[in-house]
C-alpha cells in the first residue's frame, strides 16, 4: 500500500519537527544558570507532570509489571546520569560540542550491544568506533584535562554512554510498554533522586530561570520526545534513527541564531564524521531488515 505524497510530506515534516523541538535542549541547557543537577531535577519534575496529563488523556495504563521494575529504575537513573553530563558539558563549551558529543552514542550502542547481549562482533562496528575517535579527536582542542573544551567533550562522551546503556537496557520494555509511560517513570526517578540535590538553589535564581526550565520540561521533553515517539506509526525506528541525526544540525543552527555560536571549522569536520557514522550504522541496520523481511517472505 503506497503512501500518498502529501501524507509523506505531511509525515517528514512531522518528523522534523520533532528534531527541531528536541534539539532546543542545546540552547535551553546553555541559557540556563544553574547547576545541572538543580536544572534536571526541575526538568524531570515538571515533565512528569506534563507525561502523566497525556498518559491520563490517552487512558495508558500506568502499571509495569513486577520483573521489568529493577531495568525501568536502572534506565531512570541513567537517563538522569546522560542528562546531568549533557547539561555539564553544554555549559562547559558550546551548542555544537555539547550535542556533537552526545551523538557518539549509536556508534557506541553498536559496541556495546554485542559484548552486554552477547550477540556476534562484527567488524563494520570497529571502523565505526574509529570514525567516531576520529571526529571527537577534531573536537578537543588538545588532551589538557584542564581546558574547559576537553572537559566538555569528556562528560559528553559520558553522556553518551549512559545513554547507550539506558537504550540497550530498555530494548526489551520498548516492545512491552508504550514509549511515554517508560519516559514518565524515567523522568519520575530522575527528579525523585535529584529533588534533595534541586532544592538546593535560591528562590530568585529559580525565578530567573523558571521559563527556561518550563520549555525544556514541555517543548523539550514531552511534547518533542512524545511527538518523535508518534512518528513511529509511519516510519521504521531505523528511518527515525537516520533522520533524527538531523538534530545536531538543528542545535547548532538555533545556538547560532539565538546565541550568536558559530562553531569552528574543526568542530564542523569532527560532527560530520560522528554523523556519518550515525548515517552509515543506520543505513547498514536498515537493509539488513530489509533482507530479513524479504526472507520471510
Amino acid at each position: 500500500m503506497s503512501v500518498a505524497p502529501n501524507t509523506f510530506i505531511k509525515n517528514i515534516l512531522q518528523l522534523n519537527l520533532a528534531m527541531l523541538l528536541v534539539s532546543t535542549s542545546g540552547v535551553l541547557g546553555r541559557a540556563v544558570n544553574m547547576p545541572p543537577v538543580v536544572t534536571i531535577a526541575w526538568r524531570a519534575l515538571l515533565a512528569g507532570l506534563f507525561l502523566y496529563l497525556f498518559l491520563r488523556w490517552k487512558r495508558i495504563s500506568l502499571r509495569i509489571n513486577k520483573e521489568d521494575r529493577l531495568q525501568v529504575f536502572l534506565g531512570g537513573l541513567l537517563m538522569g546520569i546522560h542528562w546531568v553530563a549533557y547539561f555539564k558539558a553544554l555549559q562547559l563549551s558550546n551548542v555544537a560540542i555539547g550535542m556533537l558529543t552526545i551523538f557518539t552514542y549509536p556508534a557506541l550502542t553498536s559496541i556495546l550491544e554485542p559484548l552486554l547481549l552477547r550477540l556476534p562482533f562484527q567488524k563494520i562496528h570497529l571502523f565505526l568506533g574509529l570514525l567516531v575517535l576520529a571526529g571527537i579527536a577534531f573536537l578537543i582542542p588538545d588532551l589538557d584535562f584542564e581546558n574547559q573544551y576537553t572537559q566538555a567533550v569528556a562528560f559528553g562522551i559520558g553522556s553518551a554512554l549512559a545513554y547507550a546503556l539506558r537504550n540497550i537496557l530498555m530494548k526489551k520494555q520498548v516492545a512491552k510498554y508504550h514509549g511515554s509511560l517508560l519516559m514518565w517513570y524515567q523522568v519520575v526517578i530522575v527528579g525523585v533522586l535529584l529533588i534533595p540535590l534541586g532544592l538546593d538553589t535560591t528562590a530568585k535564581a529559580l525565578q530567573e530561570n523558571i521559563f527556561f526550565i518550563i520549555a525544556l520540561a514541555f517543548v523539550t521533553t514531552a511534547v518533542g520526545h512524545t511527538l518523535f515517539l508518534l512518528t513511529f506509526r509511519y516510519f521504521s525506528i531505523t528511518t527515525a534513527s537516520i533522520i533524527s541525526s538531523v538534530q545536531p544540525v538543528y542545535g547548532i543552527l538555533l545556538g547560532i541564531l539565538f546565541l550568536g555560536e558559530i562553531p569552528k571549522l574543526a568542530t564542523l569536520f569532527g560532527g560530520l564524521l560522528i554523523l556519518s557514522a550515525v548515517v552509515i550504522e543506520s543505513l547498514r541496520t536498515a537493509k539488513k531488515n530489509n533482507k530479513s523481511k524479504a526472507v520471510k517472505l
